[in-house]
């Protein structure tokens, strides 16, 4: 198949139902708390980028690329994807048990702490992608860290996700990764292999730092700023191809080899923030979106601000999101944090 015939995204990997459990305060080991409400959304890279960018574009070829299981949960991420036209799920397998996670939100601090069951994800190996049946132009896989199969080590290419993230680019396929946010050392052993064959790395400063062993938060939790162009060097040094992004509540940072640009996030009002679930998701998809139509980066970014943005406006991942004009005038008409200058 010529790679003119290719459109589209592929999204793979991760896909998940989150249980959003609304508690009153964060509790002590052993205490109590009332959980306040009990609510279910689709969760996972798979599924909020596939359905963020069913919303924001009805007509983008969009392939999936995962594991369900055959019950409860599978056939509720099933029935919710199954509403958008533009998703294609043939490339989808039944086997095991649905992931899930327990997205435990604090109504005191707005925090959120997640219990994740990995279910059938040990499963989602070098096979599971065929490329021989893969239409798109961009393969979005996500998340390093997460995908037990793809982060065993690989003798030729260092892991298996690296592996697969070559055989993408050898098909005429554009790669883009994302990482999980997790307390443990294994970035900088599982992520620098995978970044050899990404064209795009679209990630938050935690796990950029964590990925090169230079940190971006200070104990007191600021940014440090004097650290950004660093690790956006570094990750290049690493061999991503073609755009760096790293994305921050303060604002997000990009790298196309040639210019560094600061985009500053939006300024939202606190009571309009419902839920900060799957804003990463979000933002990627934007940039991601960005790409396939030939956006330089800078616009790519600020359609990635407006698509997080946008997702804060709903408790679950995807509900809030809007379409590309939307977000266009969205990023446009907000009031702007101040920009970080690098």
């Amino acid at each position: 198949m010529g790679t003119s015939l290719k459109e589209g995204i592929a999204f793979a990997g991760t896909i998940a139902v989150d249980e959003i459990k609304k508690i009153e305060k964060y509790p002590n080991k052993s205490e109590l708390t009332t959980i306040r409400s009990v609510a279910r959304s689709n969760g996972g890279a798979v599924s909020n980028c596939a359905i963020t960018l069913a919303k924001m574009d009805p007509n983008v070829p969009i392939e999936l690329v995962a594991l369900l299981g055959d019950d409860d949960k599978g056939h509720f991420l099933k029935e919710r994807l199954g509403n958008y036209k533009s998703i294609d799920m043939s490339h989808v397998k039944v086997v095991g048990d649905t992931p899930f996670t327990d997205v435990i939100q604090d109504q005191d601090d707005h925090t959120r702490t997640f219990f994740t069951y990995r279910g059938n994800s040990r499963f989602f190996d070098e096979n599971t992608i065929d490329f021989n049946r893969l239409n798109a132009k961009i393969l979005h896989i996500a998340y390093i860290l997460l995908l037990d199969s793809l982060d065993q080590e690989d003798s030729e290419y260092g892991t298996k996700m690296a592996k697969v993230l070559k055989q993408a680019q050898d098909n005429g396929i554009k790669t883009s990764i994302d990482i999980v946010s997790e307390n443990s050392n294994r970035y900088e052993k599982l992520v620098p292999p995978c970044l050899k064959y990404t064209n795009y790395c679209v990630i938050n400063e935690l796990e950029a730092g964590k990925s090169v062993g230079i940190s971006l938060r200070d104990a007191s939790g600021e940014l440090i700023t004097a650290n950004i162009n660093k690790v956006l060097y570094k990750l290049k040094e690493s061999g991503v191809k073609d755009w760096i992004v790293i994305h921050t509540p303060e604002g997000s940072f990009g790298f196309d080899g040639t210019t560094i640009y600061s985009i500053p996030s939006l300024r939202l009002e606190r009571h309009w923030i419902k839920g900060t679930v799957g804003a990463g998701d979000a933002y990627v998809t934007g940039a991601l979106y960005g790409a396939l139509k030939g956006l330089n980066l800078q616009e790519s970014m600020k359609l990635g601000t407006a698509a997080a943005a946008s997702s804060l406006f709903e408790e679950d991942s995807t509900s809030g999101i809007k379409s590309y004009e939307q977000l266009v005038t969205m990023y446009k008409e907000f009031p702007k944090r101040e920009k970080i200058e690098l």
